[in-house]
């Protein structure tokens, strides 16, 4: 899917990455002022390394992150075009100017992270798009992408979601190999592609700072569920390259780089503890048993599949610690679960490729 994700504007303000509790702002999904910057404030990260809420839908739901070095900077994502002024606040708020950004890498072109990169490249006169080679020519012609999208979501909510979809001039885009090495004042930042949530995917790996940054490819870790310093994590199997096989060795392949830490688009950094990763592997595993277990289901699997899933969700919650809490982080989760249902019976229908052999 090419287009982007669905999110709702329900859930409140999430506590602190290394949080304690669930909190009571949390149960009444009301905002409250800890963690991450909801007012678009760079958070420092340690290491070089800011994260910027881009404002996408509701607070901390997609994050865009700066890599600095001697003076200049590289983004990571662009979430959508409402997301630019909040970049050069934060740009501003750390001493850097807008000819300091040397490039934008895009993790993929889904529009929750690519839709504001053409804005962006336009206000930066010395960036260059780093995209992964399947998803270049959207980015030089999105003329596609906005039909599409305008498609699923309607002009007018299209427009309110992304606005128009800026063009980025051919010679400005860097079309990336697998491997390739970035210089960024004095660091390396290499790409990895890894396919499984889409072909057109990659993750970034700051070889100084040891930081991956990893798109969907590690799931969504909202923040508001943070408990004694630990992190929840759901998976993405969002229409339509769902590649299980695909995923999981992309998973293998940043871990056997030995990152210390991990910048998810949703949302920002979490650490990958073997806590984290055995439940993105079990969720991952979970989700495709789901579907299989539906694959001779009729005109209705996609609600069975999104039921199991529920299902899932509101297990994992329980063994996490959600407890009377499980209803209300499964409401962080609502289009989620839709989304990742259909990307499920999208992938069941077109061979489920990448599927364990012993299905």
């Amino acid at each position: 899917m090419l287009f982007g994700k669905r999110r709702r504007d329900t859930a409140g303000m999430p506590s602190d990455n290394a949080g304690t509790d669930f909190d009571e702002e949390y149960v009444n999904l009301v905002p409250n002022d800890r963690g991450a910057r909801a007012d678009g404030a760079p958070m420092d990260c340690g290491a070089g390394i800011y994260a910027v809420d881009s404002g996408y839908v509701r607070p901390r739901l997609a994050a865009i992150h700066l890599i600095t070095a001697n003076g200049r900077v590289a983004l990571v994502d662009s979430a959508h075009n409402a997301a630019l002024p909040r970049v050069e606040a934060a740009l501003a708020a750390l001493g850097f100017a807008r000819e300091a950004v040397e490039y934008l890498f895009l993790t993929h072109v889904h529009l929750d992270h690519a839709g504001g990169a053409g804005a962006m490249m336009q206000v930066f006169p010395n960036a260059h798009l780093v995209v992964h080679p399947r998803g270049a020519r959207h980015m030089a012609d999105p003329g596609q992408l906005n039909t599409a999208t305008a498609a699923v979501y309607g002009a007018e909510r299209a427009a309110e979601l992304y606005g128009t979809l800026v063009p980025v001039p051919e010679e400005r885009i860097i079309a990336t190999a697998d491997g390739q090495v970035f210089g960024l004042g004095g660091r390396e930042i290499q790409v990895l592609h890894t396919p499984g949530h889409a072909k057109h995917h990659q993750c970034f790996f700051d070889r100084d700072g040891r930081g991956a940054f990893t798109g969907d490819l590690f799931g969504m870790s909202y923040r508001e569920l943070d408990r004694d310093g630990h992190n929840f994590v759901f998976p993405t199997t969002t229409p339509s390259q769902f590649n299980p096989g695909d995923f999981k060795r992309s998973i293998e392949r940043v871990m056997a780089l030995s990152p210390a830490a991990l910048y998810l688009t949703h949302f920002s950094r979490v650490l990958p503890s073997e806590a984290y990763l055995a439940q993105l592997r079990r969720m991952l595993d979970g989700h495709v048993a789901v579907a299989l277990a539906e694959r001779h289901r009729g005109a209705d699997r996609q609600q069975h599949i999104r039921q199991g899933l529920a299902s899932l969700l509101r297990r994992e919650l329980a063994a996490f610690g959600a407890g009377e809490l499980i209803e209300q982080a499964v409401a962080l989760f609502v289009d989620d679960l839709e989304l990742n249902a259909q990307g499920l019976d999208y992938w069941l229908a077109h061979g489920a490729d990448g599927a364990p052999e012993s299905a």
